[in-house]
């Protein structure tokens, strides 16, 4: 026994024993030094013990940690920290589309339906052809008043045959739709002479109404001249108007209107006045009809506004603006649950605040670099904004409805809260659009899911270039298809229109009968040539150089090192779950320690970190170092890049032949298999008895751990005589000094270098004692 040397006492072994540093100058391992040596036993370096504050800070502010601020090495906490960002922003997640889905639903479109439908595409009494979407002429704008909009807005009979009378509370809409306020008809005109006439013409021509501009309103009063609202200018501020953006132009929320009346005939006969004194007129430029329903059936709002454009050149553009809105948000318990939603939403933006302020602050500059911060940062404002509007329409909406209805006999305005509510409703839709992209910050834990980032991180600049090919191409099309066709194709009318024509053409939506009726010659070659160079060689292009950039990125993920990923983390823990079982896969465990060994990315193990992360899977200080004296040819102490390859290959293998070996042995039996140690990677299963494994295994481990106990005590012993050594020569060493110093000063007598030499010493013990 006393010739006996285990090998970790050669060269540099004992470092796997005694804890030191490792090759790479690197801090020393974090072993458990107490199982080591025992805790009775136990002289080394005690961790200093924590207080309850100090635990406590360290929790509070673990949960704002960041892989962006993770500082560690270790890739199990990367991997930790990124799986609890992960379930964090699932939740938030989860939050966010309940609420919005939840103040949304498929009532809002069929209502919308059913409301366009009765007055966008009910047909003309004179014509079952024409409707409001047809409406050309100006004819057609007082048909559709006298006509379909009565009919529409005034249900006073029920549908039986003789018409009975429904009472004055039950006229509504379609039998459902509560009509809010009064309908409201009005126009915005230009002055005469506003635009120039040519001088070949003025005497001819002495009138001259142009586009409307806002600088061109008729603001005098006109008609009847009685300075009623209908035949007098108002403006938006007294109408407490708003803006709206037509086919043609942006009219000014001001101008001449009149109030119908809450019943058919009064409502026909304030028309049939307006039409017989010409309300509408050469100058006029617009005409609207606005009004509000309200269905409390699924309480929601629609706010109905009818446009009958007349353009300059004469004829009439109709278009239409239907805004369904939930203005009382909080009526059913479903809405309070929603309303709990929302709270739980705020906690979260403020989590988000505070972990965004941390990044900031420690990142400090760097933070901005990266795409990802700003799209946090994006969300969150978008978020702040969405629950700004929600406090204030929540207290505010309440008193609103009350002053917009409190006369029934009066208009009820509610454009301003319409086009807010609608508002919102894309700011939400935008944050909701911009939250499901952020999932790819989160996701990209692996290489799988880094190749789209990838991909266009790589081929960007070749992006760039090809854009500036494409776009050059692209607009000289638009414009040469503008001039071409712009006075004949309604797709061609404007650039605008010309740009998403053609975009659309990529796709194959085209009209080339069109394009051939306006130009015989060119339409034909201005598509072919277009089809040509855009869709069979620009867009070619571009497939190919995401194609080839997609190829070199998966080439160079599949040649880079495995590192330890979130499905590892999952499998290690199921596997610490099955060992309590008795059945843990020892295979698993050191390929995941091999995966998080490599800390620092060099390729190269040292035996510091595979010793640090097999001994978290429980393997005893013998097993590790069986396994790694097997793979470490040349006695470094370090496992190479082809050391790592071989062990990689023989795990491998090992894991093949115990699946060759249940399979052999599973149908016939259900035999359980005996756990595979590390020291036992590559060489042959036999078939022993579950049994005297476990029992043989026990004697070993216990043995392992009292050699392993003696030895670190041994150990410890060694480098504390070795400590005393140094000590000893080192005081030895000073002592020769202070005596040659003493020598060499001849001068002094016996007293005074005695004195001196009681100095010296004083003065060296006293430097032993502050170094120690």
């Amino acid at each position: 026994m006393g010739d006996a040397v285990r090998p970790s006492t050669q060269n540099s072994g004992r470092e796997a024993w005694s804890g030191g540093r490792n090759r790479g100058g690197g801090p020393p391992a974090l072993t458990d030094k107490k199982a080591l040596v025992g805790d009775e036993d136990f002289v080394g370096e005690v961790e200093p013990k924590k207080g309850c504050w100090p635990k406590f800070t360290e929790c509070f502010c673990g949960m704002w940690a960041t892989r962006q601020m993770t500082k560690s090495d270790d890739r199990e906490v990367y991997v930790r920290t990124t799986l609890r960002e992960l379930v964090v922003y699932l939740l938030f997640l989860v939050i966010l589309c309940i609420m919005t889905f939840g103040s949304a639903s498929t009532s809002m479109y069929y209502y919308t339906s059913v409301l366009t439908n009765l007055f966008l595409d009910t047909p003309f009494p004179d014509d079952n052809t024409a409707s409001f979407r047809q409406a050309a002429v100006l004819s057609d704008v007082w048909d559709f008043y006298e006509n379909v909009m009565l009919d529409g807005l005034y249900w006073e009979n029920w549908y039986d045959a003789e018409q009975s009378p429904t009472a004055p509370q039950d006229r509504n809409i379609l039998y459902e739709n509560r009509l809010l306020g009064l309908p409201r008809v009005r126009q915005v005109r230009v002055t005469n002479n506003s635009c120039e006439v040519h001088a070949d013409f003025k005497n001819a021509i002495r009138q001259c109404y142009a586009p409307y501009d806002d600088n061109k309103v008729d603001k005098q009063p006109f008609g009847k001249m009685d300075n009623t609202s209908a035949w007098s200018y108002s403006s938006q501020q007294e109408l407490n108007g708003f803006a709206h953006w037509g086919k043609l132009a942006t009219y000014s929320g001001g101008g001449s209107y009149k109030n119908l009346a809450d019943n058919k005939n009064e409502s026909k006969a304030i028309l049939a006045d307006l039409r017989s004194n010409l309300w509408i007129e050469r100058g006029t430029r617009a005409v609207f009809l606005d009004f509000t329903v309200y269905n409390a059936n699924i309480n929601l709002f629609c706010i109905i506004k009818l446009v009958f454009e007349l353009p300059a050149t004469g004829g009439v553009i109709p278009s239409w603006t239907f805004r369904t809105v939930k203005l009382l948000r909080y009526v059913s318990a479903f809405d309070y649950f929603i309303m709990a939603c929302e709270f739980i939403f705020c906690f979260f933006i403020l989590y988000y605040l505070v972990e965004e302020a941390i990044e900031i602050s420690v990142l400090k500059w760097s933070y901005f670099k990266t795409v990802w911060n700003i799209l946090d940062l994006l969300v969150i404002l978008l978020s702040l904004g969405c629950i700004g509007y929600s406090v204030y329409s929540t207290m505010t909406i309440s008193g609103k409805l009350k002053e917009i209805l409190h006369d029934p006999n009066d208009y009820a305005n509610f454009e301003v809260l319409g086009y807010a509510a609608v508002q919102y409703n894309s700011v939400v839709a935008v944050c909701v659009f911009f939250a499901w992209l952020k999932l790819f910050k989160y996701i990209s834990f692996n290489k799988t899911m880094t190749q789209l980032s990838s991909t266009l991180s790589r081929c960007a600049k070749d992006l760039a270039g090809f854009a500036v090919m494409f776009f050059i191409v692209f607009f000289a099309y638009a414009q040469l298809g503008y001039l071409l066709f712009g006075t004949q194709v309604e797709d061609y009318n404007s650039f605008i229109s010309s740009t998403f024509t053609l975009l659309r053409t990529i796709l194959g939506d085209f009209n080339f009968q069109d394009m051939e009726e306006a130009n015989r010659i060119l339409g034909p070659i201005f598509f072919l040539t277009y089809v040509f160079f855009v869709f069979f060689v620009l867009l070619n292009m571009f497939l190919a150089i995401i194609n080839d950039t997609y190829s070199e990125v998966k080439v160079e993920i599949a040649s880079q090192r495995s590192e330890f990923e979130i499905a590892d983390y999952f499998k290690r823990g199921y596997n610490n779950m099955m060992g309590k079982l008795g059945k843990r896969d020892k295979l698993l465990d050191v390929e995941n320690a091999l995966k998080l060994s490599d800390g620092n990315s060099d390729g190269h193990l040292t035996f510091e970190e595979i010793r640090h992360n097999l001994k978290k899977c429980n393997f005893s200080d013998m097993e590790i170092e069986m396994f790694f004296a097997k793979y470490d040819l040349d006695g470094n102490r370090t496992l190479e890049v082809d050391e790592v390859k071989m062990m990689l290959k023989d795990l491998e293998g090992q894991r093949i032949d115990i699946e060759k070996q249940i399979r052999r042995e599973q149908p016939e039996e259900q035999k359980p298999q005996r756990p595979v140690s590390a020291s036992a990677v590559g060489t042959t299963i036999s078939g022993v008895a579950f049994e005297e494994f476990s029992v043989l295994q026990r004697r070993v481990d216990r043995l392992e751990h009292s050699i392993g106990s003696i030895v670190s005590k041994i150990d410890a012993v060694l480098v504390k005589l070795g400590t005393m050594e140094k000590t000893k020569n080192k005081r030895r060493d000073v002592m020769s000094k202070i005596l040659d110093t003493i020598t060499e000063n001849d001068s002094l007598d016996e007293a005074e270098k005695r004195k001196h030499m009681e100095k010296l010493v004083r003065e060296e013990i006293s430097d032993w004692d502050d170094k120690n």
